[in-house]
């Protein structure tokens, strides 16, 4: 069974950068205060017109065009996001619009922060079965215009940015001398759905939206920070030794870990239990905050430009989000 390789990546966030100081002038917090508790610097805000596809759009012409392709090459689109931009259809519908094209098919994925994870196990087994040669795989987010920002929601206002990235994926010639995505690992326990979520609107509720449940704030994010600290301080380094054994391999023979960016406490604190070397982890958080699925492929593109991967090299990716929803993948560079 023939192998997934990254053909290319391409990241696009908005011009806009918000910093810590701005957000001080308009809810009661920090630089010190953010930075201490997530690492974050500053994040890209969308300004008007922009929308997740027109990121999305931007990020996907990049990758195509350093592969060599045009969209008219492609089989197949896979758009993870939390943040679409309509109810329905999803976005992937008019990720293909934008790029001009017609008849493939499109694929939404609503797993979170674990979405390029989650859409990359979905690529990797359509490329590995042959059913699809050339496949984008996007992550897009537009947090900004959801979040309250004010001081009663400066816990998740601080730690949101807008962003897309994208990967083109095909299959490896031949035994391509042991490269390729060598395994994908995705994990789910629902047990804790409501620790991180957004209860609205939706159809649970009836009407699906009402004065009153934007009135209790119901169609924000509501977290319980300790708790998915814990969670993903423990399940994301534990998704990274499965990737390794499922290979045999170990924490030495990893080349760059590209952790979903969500936190600068969690990704130190995954380090520390993976047993990683600082050189051996990838960090952008401090530029871009948590742009959710788009964090991998955003964080993966500058790590490529930055020459921290060359072939060969081994490269593993964890995420762990809403849901509770967490993975990793193990990547032959």
């Amino acid at each position: 069974m023939r192998r997934t390789e990254f053909l290319s990546t391409g990241f696009h966030v908005p011009a806009r950068v918000v910093t810590n100081d701005d957000l001080a002038k308009i809810m009661d917090t920090s630089e010190e205060w953010i930075v201490q508790r997530s690492g974050i610097k500053t994040r890209r805000w969308v300004s008007e017109g922009d929308t997740g596809v027109s990121l999305a759009r931007e990020a996907s012409l990049k990758a195509l065009a350093k592969a060599g392709l045009t969209p008219r090459d492609l089989d197949c689109i896979i758009y993870c996001t939390c943040t679409p931009d309509h109810f329905e259809p999803g976005n992937g519908v008019f990720l293909q619009r934008e790029l001009g094209i017609t008849d493939i098919p499109a694929l939404d994925v609503r797993n979170q922060c674990s979405g390029f994870i989650y859409g990359l196990s979905i690529a990797d087994a359509w490329i590995r079965t042959g059913q699809y040669r050339r496949i984008l795989l996007v992550g897009a987010e537009v947090h900004s215009r959801g979040l309250d920002k004010t001081t009663r929601g400066r816990d998740t206002a601080v730690l949101f940015g807008d962003g897309a990235g994208a990967v083109v994926l095909g299959p490896l010639d031949g035994n391509g001398a042991g490269r390729g995505v060598l395994s994908t690992h995705i994990f789910a326990d629902g047990r804790y759905a409501e620790k991180l979520w957004v209860d609205g609107p939706g159809l649970a509720h009836d009407p699906y939206v009402s004065v009153e449940m934007l009135e209790q704030g119901l169609h924000r994010a509501v977290m319980e920070g300790r708790e998915v600290f814990k969670f993903a301080s423990i399940k994301m380094p534990e998704s990274v030794g499965i990737a390794l054994a499922a290979n045999q391999l170990k924490p030495g023979d990893i080349k760059l870990l590209v952790p979903h960016q969500a936190n600068l406490r969690i990704i130190e604190m995954v380090q520390k239990a993976a047993g990683l070397r600082d050189d051996q982890v990838y960090i952008n958080i401090q530029r871009y905050g948590n742009t959710t699925a788009a964090s991998i492929p955003i964080a993966l593109d500058e790590a490529l430009a930055e020459h921290r991967l060359a072939r060969g090299d081994l490269l593993v990716l964890t995420a762990f989000g809403s849901g509770f929803t967490w993975g990793s993948a193990a990547i032959r560079w």
